[in-house]
């Protein structure tokens, strides 16, 4: 019989991360563990609750002891698992966790790569990834740029907000003129005209590089991004407009592009759909991720080969990342290529 196990995280911050809707020093994942009471390899998954989905520590915990009390318990294999959940409330990131898990499980028992395992192609040795700045006082951006070496990334990504957001643009690009940047405004703006100033107020900044706009407005604003589509110059990436589902007519309609998160689709399986359908439908793919551990980072690596843009730099945010699962080296991810029997 296998054994499920949940265990809290907690995690230091390296520094404050500060997004247009909240700020936070330290975050708490939940490493999932299943193993066969016989003995043999483990299977771990990391969930990182977001609290832009109604997701805490505390709730995905009582999420799982519900699951327990329900006949986890029985569940052994990948298929018995999707089926199991299929009539259970679980938080998208939970999901991920459990699946993720199963999958690992199962993958080291046939002796298959994860990648092999999911039918993918094989990752990367080294993959690209971009590094983020967090929202901050537009004078501390060039000692931030300095004290994190950010010069070593071949693309950054900048959050901003309405207050900030030229200015912080204007901080980077006068330290790494040149450099690629992905803007991310995590739903800052509201009205679609007024992000349509801060674009042409910002455009004519010497040595700016735009590769994308990820996701300015809130998700539910749909209308507004048909309207924005044709008319912003950097490519529009949906985020939080896609998590575990979408109508994938309408967000070609709204955006060039999509980031998925594992964290947000709810498991390989759907993640893997929505790259997908994000494909079939003409938009170019991109890999995010949340604050996680380098066995989230490792999980999503699995499926790089699929990405055509990897920002996957939520273990370099930690302080003491615990697994060493995934090294960085010149702004390049370098996994292991195999999970071990227990972490």
């Amino acid at each position: 019989m296998p054994i499920w196990s949940l265990t809290a995280l907690e995690l230091p911050l390296r520094f404050t991360w500060k997004i247009s809707r909240n700020a936070s020093t330290a975050k708490t994942n939940l490493l999932v563990q299943v193993r066969d009471e016989a003995g043999g390899p483990a299977g771990y998954g990391e969930a990182a609750p977001n609290v832009r989905y109604g997701e805490t520590p505390a709730g995905l915990q009582a999420e799982f002891e519900a699951l327990l009390q329900s006949g986890l318990g029985r569940v052994s294999s990948e298929a018995a698992l999707q089926e199991f959940l299929a009539g259970q409330p679980v938080a998208h990131a939970l999901r991920f966790a459990l699946e993720s898990a199963v999958v690992h499980w199962e993958a080291a028992r046939a002796g298959q790569p994860v990648w092999q395992w999911l039918g993918v192609p094989a990752p990367a040795s080294a993959v690209p990834t971009a590094f983020t700045l967090p929202i901050m006082e537009p004078s501390a951006v060039a000692g931030f740029l300095q004290e994190h070496d950010m010069a070593r990334f071949a693309l950054l990504k900048i959050k901003v907000n309405q207050e900030m957001g030229y200015e912080l643009l204007r901080e980077v690009t006068r330290v790494l003129p040149g450099r690629p940047l992905i803007i991310d405004g995590n739903e800052a703006w509201t009205d679609p005209d007024a992000l349509l100033r801060f674009v042409e107020q910002a455009a004519p900044l010497p040595g700016l590089r735009v590769r994308l706009l990820e996701q300015p407005l809130p998700a539910a604003e749909a209308a507004a991004y048909r309207y924005l589509h044709p008319r912003t110059p950097w490519p529009l990436f949906a985020d939080e407009s896609v998590t575990d589902a979408a109508d994938f007519a309408d967000i070609a309609r709204q955006f060039h592009g999509v980031n998925m998160k594992l964290m947000k689709a709810g498991g390989y399986r759907n993640g893997l759909r929505i790259l997908r359908e994000t494909q079939a439908h003409g938009l170019q793919t991109m890999m995010g991720c949340m604050v996680e551990t380098s066995l989230g980072i490792w999980s999503a690596l699995q499926l790089s080969g699929l990405a055509g843009i990897c920002d996957l730099d939520g273990l370099l945010i930690l302080r003491d990342e615990p697994f060493g699962l995934v090294r960085e080296q010149a702004g390049q991810l370098h996994a292991q290529a195999v999970l071990p029997a227990t972490l």
